[in-house]
C-alpha cells in the first residue's frame, strides 16, 4: 500500500472525434473503446505511456448505426455491446480483426448496460429488465455463445428498477465473485459468489425512487471493500445519499460524505495500490478525488468525462464526449 495523496491531475487528450464514449478498457498495453455512431478504436500504450492510434473504425448492423456503451477485453478478443433493441454483442479477434455477432436480443424493453469477464472463457453482461428481473447473460466458452439467465433463477426486480449505461461501471468482478448495481426506483447490489450460477440481492442507502436516481457505478478494492457512487444526473450538484461503502463484501452499505463533497458522478474507481483509501470519481461535472476512503473529497478538475480506467496507480484513461485522454495524477 502507498499513500499517494494526489491533489492535482494533468489531462492529455490523445483522440478527438464526434463520438460519445462511455466505455473503455485497458489490457496488455492496449486501450479499446466503443461509442456512439458505430465507432470503435484500438490504441497502443507505448513504454513512456504515450498513446498511439492503431485503428479507429465503424461497425454497422444491416446498414444502421449502432450505439455502443459497454466493452470488455480478454487476452484474445474484444467485446462490444450495444444499447436498445436489438441488443447486439460482437466478438472481435485481436490478431485478425475478424468480428462476429455472437448474441442478439430483440425486445421493446431490452437495454444492456455493462459487460465484464472473469477470465478468457467466462463472462457476464447485464441490462434492464425485460420481464421481472434484471437481464443477465453468461458465456462459458470465450464469448462464442451467451445464455440469458431465467428470472426464476434471479432475485425479482422492483418495479422501475433498472440500471444506467453511463460508464460500463455496473459490474465488478473479483476471483469467482460478481457484483451488479442497479438504479432507478430501487438501487440495490446483486451478488454472486460462483460466477453467476446463484444470486442474492442487498439493499443500499443510495438515493432512489426516480428514474434518474441511484448508483451509476461501483468498484471493489478487494473482496470485502467496495464503493457505489451515483446520485441524480438531472441534479448534478446534489451530494446527498450519492455515495456508500461496504466493508463486508456488499452485504451492508453505509453512506459516506452525505451532503458534502462531490455530487453526481457516472464512474467511480479505486486508485490501485492505495489500500482502498484512495479513489477517483468522474462525471460531466468534473473529476474529484478522495484520499481517506471517501469521507472527504477534493475537486481536481472541471474536465468532463463519463468513464475512467487505470493503467497503473498514477495514470488512467478517461473517455467522454468527443474525446479520450490520458490522466496523470500528481
Amino acid at each position: 500500500m502507498v499513500a499517494h495523496n494526489f491533489s492535482e491531475i494533468v489531462v492529455t487528450p490523445f483522440y478527438t472525434d464526434s463520438v460519445s464514449i462511455r466505455a473503455v478498457t485497458v489490457l496488455n498495453d492496449e486501450v479499446f473503446f466503443a461509442g456512439s455512431n458505430s465507432m470503435y478504436g484500438i490504441f497502443q500504450i507505448e513504454e513512456n505511456f504515450d498513446i498511439r492510434k492503431k485503428k479507429v473504425s465503424t461497425l454497422e448492423f444491416e446498414g444502421e448505426k449502432i450505439q455502443f456503451r459497454a466493452v470488455a477485453s480478454t487476452n484474445t478478443h474484444y467485446f462490444l455491446l450495444s444499447i436498445a433493441s436489438p441488443a447486439l454483442l460482437y466478438k472481435m479477434n485481436k490478431v485478425t480483426g475478424e468480428t462476429k455477432l455472437v448474441y442478439k436480443e430483440e425486445h421493446e424493453k431490452v437495454f444492456y448496460d455493462a459487460i465484464a469477464f472473469w477470465n478468457d472463457n467466462e463472462g457476464i453482461a447485464m441490462g434492464d429488465p425485460t420481464e421481472n428481473c434484471l437481464s443477465i447473460i453468461i458465456t462459458r466458452d470465450g464469448g462464442e455463445n451467451w445464455t440469458k439467465i431465467s428470472c426464476d433463477q434471479l432475485p425479482k426486480a422492483v418495479k422501475g428498477e433498472a440500471a444506467f449505461a453511463a460508464s460500463n461501471g455496473n459490474i465488478k468482478i473479483l476471483a469467482n465473485k460478481a457484483w451488479i448495481v442497479s438504479g432507478g426506483m430501487a438501487s440495490r447490489v446483486f451478488y454472486s459468489s460462483d460466477k453467476g450460477n446463484t444470486w442474492i440481492v442487498y439493499d443500499t442507502p443510495i438515493i432512489q425512487g426516480k428514474e434518474t436516481t441511484g448508483a451509476y457505478s461501483m468498484d471493489c478494492y478487494n473482496e470485502t471493500t467496495g464503493i457505489i457512487y451515483g446520485g441524480d444526473y438531472t441534479k448534478p450538484e446534489d451530494n446527498s445519499q450519492n455515495k456508500a461503502i461496504t466493508n463486508d463484501g456488499g452485504i451492508s452499505w453505509k453512506l459516506i460524505a452525505d451532503g458534502v463533497g462531490a455530487g453526481y458522478k457516472s464512474c467511480i474507481r479505486y486508485i490501485p495500490n492505495s489500500g482502498g483509501k484512495e479513489m477517483v470519481a468522474v462525471g460531466f461535472t468534473g473529476i474529484s478525488i478522495s484520499n481517506d476512503a471517501g469521507n472527504t473529497w477534493k475537486e481536481v478538475s472541471k474536465e468532463s468525462f463519463y468513464t475512467i480506467r487505470f493503467i497503473n496507480d498514477s495514470i488512467a484513461i478517461a473517455a467522454g464526449k468527443n474525446r479520450i485522454a490520458k490522466v496523470s495524477f500528481k
